[in-house]
């Protein structure tokens, strides 16, 4: 339902301010103002797109909980999508979401309403390490080469052997 409603109310408040803002000053500086929000949001969100990504690899390769970063990184990508979405309620959304303070405050409300029941990390049942539940001691994972082929009968022996 909620989904709904944005779909409903989003164009409905683009299409007011448009007609507010463009009677206030103009066509002409209301395209302007339009594309050049465009240009510095895909610009912002590059910049702060990498980053999140140079953040998300930093918490990858210290072993810490990424979830915050991936988050970061997901409200930028909207962000972006917002910024490039012609409009100034979508445009004025899309640049909150680059303020990091404000990207923080959202992730600590989300968190708040999301209860994890379990994590873990590492190969665990129904991974494909493990694809049939837990671990079995009396597995032993290796690789092989046949050596039981037809010797090369060109070659002599080296001396070490009996042949």
């Amino acid at each position: 339902m909620w989904l709904f409603i944005a779909f409903l109310a989003i164009p409905l408040i683009e299409i007011t301010l448009f007609i507010q803002i463009g009677g206030a000053i103009g066509l002409g500086w209301t395209l302007f103002t339009v594309v050049v929000t465009a240009i510095l949001g895909t610009f912002l969100v590059r910049n702060q797109g990498a980053l999140a990504l140079g953040q998300v690899r930093s918490s990858f390769n210290e072993m810490r909980d990424p979830t915050e970063p991936l988050a970061h990184g997901a409200m930028i990508l909207f962000s972006g999508a917002l910024l490039l979405t012609p409009g100034f309620f979508t445009d004025a959304i899309g640049f909150l979401l680059l303020v990091p303070a404000i990207r923080s405050n959202a992730f600590r409300a989300i968190r708040a309403r999301i209860n994890v029941r379990t994590f873990s990390t590492g190969p665990g049942r129904g991974s494909p390490r493990h694809p049939h539940g837990a671990a079995r001691d009396d597995v032993i994972d290796a690789d092989y080469t046949d050596v039981t082929s037809e010797p090369d009968r060109n070659k002599r022996p080296s001396g070490w052997t009996d042949h």
